[in-house]
């Protein structure tokens, strides 16, 4: 395997943790707006939300090196893929097997987005936050399959939306320390000038 390839490009994981970011952001409005009081606005969103994690998971992993760098991230686009189409069938029962669908995906996403975020704790910075939201899917995928087995619970896409929104939180906290990591050379390059003039 060729290191150099399989190290992240610190400028790419800036542009895609920022686009994580807005994406999850823009998707908790709208639930929350619109999404409830429209079912099937909202099932189109809950099918939306692992659709976009699979193909945002093959593109950084297209730039990271590839499926061979990136196994972790292979297979959460195949599990996010699988997800969307199970999502749909689930949706043909009722919204509770909706939930329980979410809840699994969120748990196995999870596990490798913080399994991802572990390899790459060496050769980019911004990891913590991927570990913690990484870790906090898992639990909270666990807390969905819990509810959606429960009759007296009436979900609907607003129950997900704190999910999203914690998900949101964490990319944007990565993308702010690649951010001012990015800064400070700059910063330190514009002293030295300064003490040269």
């Amino acid at each position: 395997m060729n290191r150099k390839t399989s190290r992240p490009n610190l400028d790419w994981l800036k542009r895609y943790y920022i686009s994580r970011a807005l994406f999850s952001a823009l998707w908790v409005a709208l639930a929350l707006a619109l999404g409830k009081a429209h079912p099937a606005l909202g099932l189109g969103l809950i099918i939306l939300y692992p659709a976009w994690d699979s193909l945002a998971n093959y593109v950084d992993a297209q730039q990271s090196g590839g499926f061979r760098s990136n196994p972790t991230q292979m297979i959460n686009v195949l599990v996010s893929a699988i997800v969307t189409l199970a999502i749909a069938v689930a949706a043909t029962r009722n919204f509770h097997a909706v939930i329980a669908v979410v809840g699994v995906w969120a748990t196995l996403a999870g596990i490798l987005q913080l399994s991802t975020a572990a390899r790459r704790w060496r050769s980019a910075v911004a990891q913590w936050p991927m570990i913690l939201s990484g870790a906090q899917s898992a639990l909270a995928g666990l807390f969905f399959i819990a509810k959606a087995i429960d009759p007296a619970f009436r979900p609907s896409v607003a129950d997900v939306a704190p999910y999203a929104a914690f998900g949101a939180f964490y990319f944007a906290v990565a993308a702010f320390m690649l951010l001012r990591r990015s800064a400070v050379p700059h910063r330190a390059a514009n002293d030295a000038e300064s003490r040269h003039a």
